[in-house]
């Protein structure tokens, strides 16, 4: 025990203080207000677009139970992920994440649960060893692995080997598997690799990263991946469990609106937008939750076309790390909606390209789809929770990789002080 009683009653005076000070009473009408007013488009400082309603501006709710029960739009759906035993330095200098992708099916497929895609990227500053290594199988085939050796760099290393191993295990293995999909694909995640699209907009050494070949090559099979679901006429989103953009707010922040923007993100905006309180209890018996909120429907937005911050890079004006598109470059911008499930609290956003959001049905489907699946969960999508299972690497699985290594190159691994710190506090 760290905490006294007079400690927590000392804590609760000053959220006290603090719920006094901050109120968001009007946060509801601030909302509703730049949803009214400033989407329709949302224009930048410099004049551009920034994101537009694709088809109809609304809000829509829809019954959790009713959209639980309702026909799937899609009989079959896959959902791919990728996990990492996260990065890790050695004392002999080498910086490593391996990541592994695995793709899911509902219904299942057992014999696609077992294939995985395994990359290893490293990083070293002895440019004299060569470390470097193409596509190998193992397990008869369902299992393949390679080694990235990413570019030297001062900073940022174990952040630049975690993204480009995920990121490359994630797209080797979609399009490995591309043709196992009939009906459609959901990723864990963004649609495009939002970090390494970012680096351009960071500091000197991450943007002279962006123009190297593997970044470049990775996003390369982002569009293929795109180009890829277009010829077989088979649909693909990617499903944000915890979207983190800030460009609405971002911009609304940076021109004089005549009013305060509360929010830190576009999620905190779009949550008390969607969020829904009623005192009491229904007429038809259903009860609250906690504030009051109403969690027997799903409440979520229809779908806007998305034209800046990382998404500008796809844009159709954006050059995408200069790798060719063989479609018309408006077709693989990002379109989204987002989902607010009351019952968790939680946002969601759905992304697809513009070549399948731009048409009604196909629109429409993938939201009911969508819809179904967050309102039986009460979370993410089957298929995306299956894939996350499989892809997921546990914590003592992390520590026993961890171990191979350290044996293997005979280096032991750098600890910092909170390795064990946690270790001695679980």
């Amino acid at each position: 025990m760290t905490l006294d009683p007079v400690h927590v009653d000392g804590i609760a005076d000053l959220a006290a203080y603090l719920a006094r000070q901050v109120d968001d009473s009007d946060h509801v009408d601030v909302a509703a207000r730049i949803w009214e007013d400033f989407l329709d488009p949302l224009y930048g400082p410099d004049g551009d677009v920034v994101v537009e309603p694709l088809g109809e501006k609304r809000l829509r709710a829809v019954d959790a139970e009713d959209v639980a029960l309702a026909a799937s739009p899609f009989g079959t759906v896959h959902g791919l992920d990728s996990g990492t035993i996260n990065p890790t330095t050695f004392k002999n200098g080498l910086v490593v994440d391996l990541a592994q992708a695995a793709m899911a099916a509902v219904p299942s497929d057992l014999d696609l649960h077992r294939h995985r895609s395994i990359v290893a990227a490293t990083h070293l500053n002895d440019e004299t060893v060569p470390i470097e290594e193409s596509w190998r199988d193992v397990d008869d085939g369902y299992c393949r692995w390679r080694v990235l050796r990413v570019p030297r760099v001062n900073r940022y290393a174990e952040r630049i080997v975690h993204a480009l191993a995920l990121y490359l295990a994630e797209s080797s293995h979609a399009l490995e598997h591309a043709e196992s999909v009939s009906e459609l694909l959901v990723l864990d995640g963004p649609l495009y690799p939002l970090e390494l699209l970012s680096w351009r907009d960071r500091d000197a050494e991450l943007q002279a990263i962006a123009e190297e070949l593997q970044p470049r090559s990775i996003v390369e099979n982002y569009v293929r991946l795109v180009e890829r679901f277009v010829e077989r006429d088979v649909p693909l989103c990617g499903f944000v469990k915890n979207p983190a953009s800030k460009r609405i707010v971002g911009t609304l922040r940076n021109r004089e609106r005549g009013f305060e923007v509360p929010w830190t993100d576009d999620a905190a905006f779009f949550t008390r937008l969607l969020e829904r309180r009623e005192e009491g209890e229904h007429r038809d018996g259903s009860h609250h939750g906690p504030e009051g909120r109403r969690t027997e429907e799903l409440t979520f937005t229809g779908w806007f076309h998305s034209h800046d911050g990382a998404d500008a890079t796809i844009a159709s004006d954006g050059d995408v790390y200069g790798v060719e598109r063989h479609l018309d470059p408006e077709l693989y911008e990002t379109c989204f909606f987002v989902i607010y499930e009351p019952q968790t609290d939680v946002l969601y956003r759905v992304e697809t390209p513009y070549v399948f959001a731009r048409d009604d049905a196909t629109r429409e489907a993938i939201t009911r789809q969508i819809l179904g699946d967050v309102a039986a969960r009460r979370g993410p999508p089957e298929a995306v929770a299956k894939a996350d299972k499989l892809a997921r690497i546990s914590t003592g699985e992390k520590s026993s990789l961890r171990q191979k290594f350290t044996e293997t190159l005979e280096s032991g691994e750098v600890k910092r002080y909170d390795d064990l710190r946690w270790d001695d506090s679980e």
